[in-house]
């Protein structure tokens, strides 16, 4: 797909060097701009039009989750993978409902954040569907009260819009399962299941398959 342009987003200069330094080894990643915080995110990628952002959880005046939401609003909109510490950081659901990709831990190899960066730039999940699947169950809590059930309705609401075959999909996605799974127990062939996994994505407004399986989780369905 060409170079693969990326914006740096973390307040802290010394990660963001480090990152550019792990990533200018690639001769397919160009980092073309930097930013210390929310605000200057949203700009930079304005101006830079990257491929891939990433992007810090915790900075000032803009947090990531927020500047995450507004950089997915642009057109074009740039894929975004959180960067975060994960066993402190509960923050991570939030990014990923903003429209997040994925993410990786700040001790990440560098290798792995090279793949990472490739998968979601090349429009691919940058984790395994069971590994998203236990993204969920580590980050997720439940909520209490009339607040849940207000979720749940909500989900379901945006879950009647699909066939049932294909909630049956976005079920199997929901417990982790991938395309392979899928098609095994649900007995399709594998076209088939890519057909209707760009279908539910396309009639629930997701950009990817954590987005399904959180949806999926909020309806009470896994």
């Amino acid at each position: 797909m060409g170079t693969i342009r990326v914006v740096l987003v973390d307040d802290d200069a010394l990660v963001r060097t480090g990152l550019r330094l792990i990533l200018g080894g690639s001769p397919d990643i160009d980092v073309v701009g930097e930013a210390s915080d929310g605000v200057e995110a949203v700009s930079a990628v304005a101006e830079h039009r990257p491929d891939v952002v990433l992007m810090d959880i915790r900075m000032p005046r803009l947090d990531g989750i927020e500047a995450t939401r507004r950089v997915r609003a642009l057109d074009p909109a740039p894929r975004v993978i959180v960067l975060t510490t994960f066993d402190t950081d509960e923050m991570v659901l939030g990014a990923l409902r903003a429209g997040a990709s994925g993410f990786l831990l700040k001790s990440t190899r560098p290798e792995r954040l090279v793949e990472g960066i490739r998968s979601v730039a090349a429009g691919e999940p940058m984790l395994s569907p069971s590994v998203t699947a236990q993204l969920i169950s580590r980050v997720t809590s439940e909520t209490p009260g009339s607040t849940a059930q207000r979720a749940r309705e909500k989900a379901l609401a945006r879950l009647a819009a699909l066939t049932d075959r294909e909630r049956e999909v976005a079920v199997a996605i929901g417990r982790g399962a991938s395309n392979a799974e899928i098609a095994r127990s649900l007995y399709m062939g594998l076209p088939t299941v890519k057909t209707h996994v760009s279908r539910v994505l396309t009639k629930l407004g997701l950009d990817n398959r954590t987005q399904v399986a959180l949806l999926v989780h909020d309806a009470g369905l896994t």
